[in-house]
């Protein structure tokens, strides 16, 4: 066995090319052993094993610096990089994190959870090295679907026009999560298909070598016949415009062609761009038959390839979602839905089968999605963007100038909000409140249970204005779900319980930990009044007026940040009235990135519990404020 022996990249060196093939089909066991017990980005990693030996092979880690984009592409560089043995703790709680981190290894020199950024820092490091007269290489490692970001073509033509020594590495699957869209990937495509001109280009450039040099004029002259014959056979010589050198399209599983291709790029001088072609999920038939499926996956039988997952006793958000999404539809047909390439994620593969022509998805671009939302918006449409509370962030400045600052009626649905688990950090979706509250004109909403949730969109599709409700990953509580839809009042947050002394504010889907508090606190005869706050702009001015005038101390709870959260709104309210004596104590996520785990074991890290949030109650009370 190979693998066992491999300790650092530089145990690749020695290798010969059918011994490097041995340990490519002992990497893939191995994942597919590995993930069946722990879940994880299977189909991704199995069709980069070659291309990865490759470049551990021909590039010395971590002197040379290789990006990984998205970098759920990156488990067999940390197999290559010492950290095989550490596999069994795959996205769980302080075990081996799903993505690139600098603080596991020096090999990991880009951190990333988010598409089309290998190539900006790819030149940041390029820039860096020349302005130190060092001498390294630079690869960024890019998938075709991460070429639909437009970060991606910013980073390109900087690269280009540079003149930099960068190798891109354009890993094409034709696959980002879902099937790529777009006129990039029918480029792509194009190339991926066009031998004539890649043989033609070959014939050129060795007609070239073999004549003499007899002038310049000449050769000059062999150089336009060279340029020429690309425009004849190629209607698009996109990344050669672009001022890079192009090699491929290559088959990526292809050892010793890859190798040659790096070795080749590697020798050459400014920018480079190898495309290769591989296969995602290669090497275990139910992933290459369904990639987008085996994408991220939960724990599996191997020799079936049957997920093993616990029973919901509740449907998934998602589908709550897509469902009165639907119905919805059926009622007004203004209704759009978008997506930024997470037509299944986000539910709404459901409906576009039910209605194909109004559903838009339209890659990893979410700063598109968000102002072409706003251009349907302006023709009397109403769309419905689906998207990842982490996702959201990217589409920062389009929310405030092409959404809000118009006041259009554009509606975000911003899934994976709150704490996601094995993802960790980078995919927390923890800053949608913060960042969307200051944003004038905005509605933010978040729904106590999947039944609430079913009625804010019937709000937010009669609402004449841009408006959010954020609701989280996973199953919702399994409660009864009404037949009819009925919009709420906007700002109206709803009382549950009375009570005197605390209060304690509930805001999005922690509202079933809050309950649980709230029943340890009344077995032990205290009785806080328990409100469901629903909204967090605007906020319920009379309920919190009414608060502060029967000397209630509130405890807001939110699976969010501290930070400008709704907790933030609340205090901020009470000192713009004037009551600067109310006693307000968040509890969200604090100023800190959360690392991956269970979301259970996060709650815990982070005192977001039933038993926490008792505990702050009871601290409250007056016979605990004497003692303090």
């Amino acid at each position: 066995m190979l693998l066992e022996n491999m300790k650092s990249p530089d145990d690749l060196k020695h290798l010969t090319i059918s011994q490097l093939q041995q340990l490519s089909e002992e990497i893939r066991r191995f994942l597919i052993e590995n993930l069946s017990k722990t879940g994880g980005h299977l189909a991704p990693n199995l069709g980069v094993v070659e291309l990865t030996i490759a470049l551990h092979y021909c590039f010395n880690s971590p002197k040379d610096k290789i990006l990984w984009d998205v970098g759920h592409q990156a488990y067999v560089h940390k197999i290559l990089t010492g950290r095989k043995d550490d596999f069994p703790t795959l996205r769980q709680y302080k075990g081996l994190c799903g993505f690139p981190k600098m603080a596991e290894s020096a090999h990991d020199v880009w951190e990333t959870g988010h598409s089309s950024t290998s190539l900006s820092g790819a030149m940041g490091m390029a820039s860096a090295r020349d302005l130190k007269k060092e001498n390294y290489h630079v690869i960024g490692v890019i998938g075709d679907g991460a070429l639909t970001g437009g970060m991606a073509f910013e980073a390109l033509n900087h690269i280009g026009h540079e003149k930099k020594n960068v190798i891109v590495v354009l890993n094409d699957n034709e696959m980002s999560i879902a099937p790529n869209v777009g006129a990039m990937h029918n480029y792509l495509g194009k190339l991926r298909t066009d031998h004539i001109y890649n043989r033609a280009k070959d014939e050129v450039e060795s007609l070239l070598k073999a004549i003499p040099a007899v002038g310049g004029k000449l050769a000059q002259l062999a150089e336009k016949v060279k340029d020429s014959m690309k425009y004849m056979l190629v209607s698009g010589i996109l990344f050669e415009e672009l001022g890079f050198t192009y090699i491929g399209p290559i088959d990526g599983h292809n050892l010793e062609l890859v190798i040659d291709s790096l070795r080749t790029a590697a020798n050459t001088r400014g920018p480079v761009l190898l495309h290769v072609i591989t296969k995602k999920g290669k090497g275990y038939l139910p992933a290459e038959q369904n990639a987008m499926k085996w994408h991220g996956t939960d724990t599996y039988k191997i020799e079936s390839g049957e997920m093993i997952k616990a029973v919901a006793a509740a449907p998934a958000y998602k589908s709550v979602f897509a469902d009165t999404l639907i119905k919805l539809t059926q009622q007004d047909d203004r209704i759009v839905a978008i997506t930024p390439a997470m037509p299944d994620g986000s539910g709404l593969l459901k409906y576009a089968s039910v209605y194909p022509e109004r559903m838009f998805d339209v890659g990893i671009a979410e700063q598109h999605a968000c102002t072409f939302a706003a251009g349907l918006a302006t023709q009397g449409m109403k769309p419905f963007l689906a998207i990842y509370s982490t996702f959201l962030q990217r589409a920062y400045d389009q929310l405030i100038h092409d959404v809000a600052r118009m006041k259009l009626p554009v509606v975000f649905a911003v899934d994976r909000a709150g704490l996601v688990g094995a993802d960790g950090e980078t995919h927390q979706g923890v800053y949608d409140i913060a960042f969307m509250r200051a944003i004038p004109n905005m509605v933010i909403m978040a729904p106590k249970d999947e039944n609430e949730m079913q009625h804010m969109m019937k709000t937010a599709a009669e609402y004449d204005g841009p408006i959010s409700f954020r609701y989280p990953r996973g199953n919702g509580l399994g409660v009864k779900m009404d037949e009819e839809l009925k919009a709420l009042p906007i700002g109206q947050m709803e009382v549950v319980r009375e009570g005197k002394g605390v209060a304690v504010l509930s805001f999005g889907h922690i509202y079933d930990v809050a309950e649980k508090a709230i029943n340890l606190l009344q077995m032990d005869g205290i009785m806080p009044m328990f409100v469901n706050a629903r909204f967090c702009k605007p906020l319920d001015e009379e309920l919190l007026l009414r608060l502060a005038k029967e000397n209630m101390d509130i405890v807001t709870v939110e699976e969010g940040c501290v930070q400008g959260g709704f907790g933030s709104a609340v205090m901020e309210f009470y000192a713009e009235q004037g009551y600067h004596n109310m006693v307000v104590e968040p509890m969200g996520i604090p100023d800190y990135f959360v690392e991956h785990g269970s979301v259970k074991e996060q709650r815990q890290e982070i005192s977001l519990t039933a038993e926490a949030i008792a505990a702050r109650v009871r601290s409250l009370l007056p016979v605990n404020k004497q003692r303090a």
